[in-house]
């Protein structure tokens, strides 16, 4: 195992250099503009090297994922989108109408319906039958704009999709569906070396890359598409519930922006500098500190997720614990500026308002982030 995880950490790294050097041929490039504070023109090719790697794996072992064939059909279809959008920027309502005709083939091709949420409000077993349908459908769309939503500052997707990922493998693990273990390990090593090189390490700013909008598609399809596999069905690895908890960061930033744009009588899809790494640089913070910061929010959350699997904390308990969390996060984030300012004054922080090379501004579906 040990060699073959290195062996996809290498094929990770080789497949960025060889898709930079394709970006700059076909112009698959991010551009500096009044909105996007980087240096240079950057090569949107993280989430091709990513996936090219994880789509490999899954046609040397088709048997890792039920429907193997269908999900590399739909999460090709949308990376090949993504790549579109990266080079042409195409309107929300297409992106919107891809991802819910790929929701409905992942339902009706997989048979991946969320049908049964446990014991979710209360003492009681919740199966909902048809009206999973629904909320499946809510779900894919909504995972894959949470990831692209959290894309804002550099390394932060990839941050989030390491510990989304990283602790579906534990649960993987603990369950003994050794399988979906290997795959979810996979993403995670070929993750890595996006990572390093989109933060600068270990080649600098000259070899820097983005993710791009194929990337943030297909990780939140993903997400979606193990979450069901491993939720559902008598032989699940663990409770709906549980799927909240290690997705919490990008989940509770999308739903607290959507709800705070509504409240303020404006499009839910309206770019604004209010997402949570906004407020961590505005209260002083440098981009990569408060990557740090977010990534070990997500972890935190994630780990009580796992924890709470584990020792068999009740459905409903960790259901409403996380509503109560939304609601106090919802609340904060309502009130942030003048929270930060309070702050800023009481410790004599110095607004870190001047974007640096690493901060990308965010703007969702119509023109998303590429951090």
């Amino acid at each position: 195992m040990i060699v073959n995880n290195l062996s996809v950490f290498l094929a990770a790294f080789v497949s960025l250099f060889l898709f930079r050097k394709l970006a700059k041929v076909i112009n698959l490039v991010d551009t500096p503009n009044e909105r996007k504070h980087h240096v240079g023109k950057i090569p949107l090719v993280g989430g091709l090297s990513i996936f090219i790697i994880v789509f490999s794996y899954l046609c040397v072992s088709p048997s890792t994922l039920s429907h193997s064939n269908l999900y590399l059909c739909s999460a090709g279809f949308l990376l090949l989108i993504g790549v579109w959008d990266d080079l042409k920027d195409l309107d929300f309502k297409l992106r919107l109408a891809i991802q819910a005709f790929t929701s409905l083939v992942m339902m009706i091709g997989g048979e991946l319906v969320l049908t049964n949420l446990g014991y979710l409000i209360g003492p009681f077993e919740l199966n909902i039958f048809y009206i999973g349908y629904f909320l499946t459908f809510i779900a894919v769309i909504g995972a894959i704009n949470a990831f692209n939503m959290v894309d804002g500052i550099d390394g932060l997707l990839g941050g989030m999709a390491t510990v989304t990922f990283g602790a579906m493998s534990v649960l993987f693990l603990l369950s003994g569906h050794t399988q979906l273990l290997s795959f979810s390990l996979v993403i995670v090593i070929a993750t890595i070396p996006y990572i390093l090189m989109n933060i600068g390490i270990p080649f600098g700013a000259r070899f820097k890359v983005f993710m791009g909008d194929a990337g943030s598609t297909v990780i939140g399809f993903t997400v979606v598409w193990l979450l069901i596999e491993g939720s559902q069905g008598p032989s699940r690895s663990f409770d709906a519930i549980t799927g909240l908890w290690i997705t919490a960061v990008p989940v509770m930033d999308a739903l607290s922006t959507i709800f705070r744009r509504l409240k303020k009588g404006q499009s839910p899809f309206k770019p604004d500098r209010e997402h949570l790494h906004h407020i961590l640089i505005r209260l002083g913070l440098t981009p990569r500190l408060a990557l740090l910061a977010i990534c070990f929010i997500a972890f935190v959350f994630a780990t009580f997720g796992v924890i709470s699997e584990v020792i068999g904390i009740p459905n409903y308990i960790m259901f409403w614990g996380f509503i109560l969390v939304n609601f106090a996060y919802f609340y904060i984030m309502s009130r942030i500026w003048r929270i930060t300012v309070r702050i800023r004054r009481r410790f004599g922080i110095r607004s870190n308002s001047k974007p640096r090379q690493s901060y990308v501004k965010e703007e969702p579906l119509t023109n998303p982030s590429r951090g």
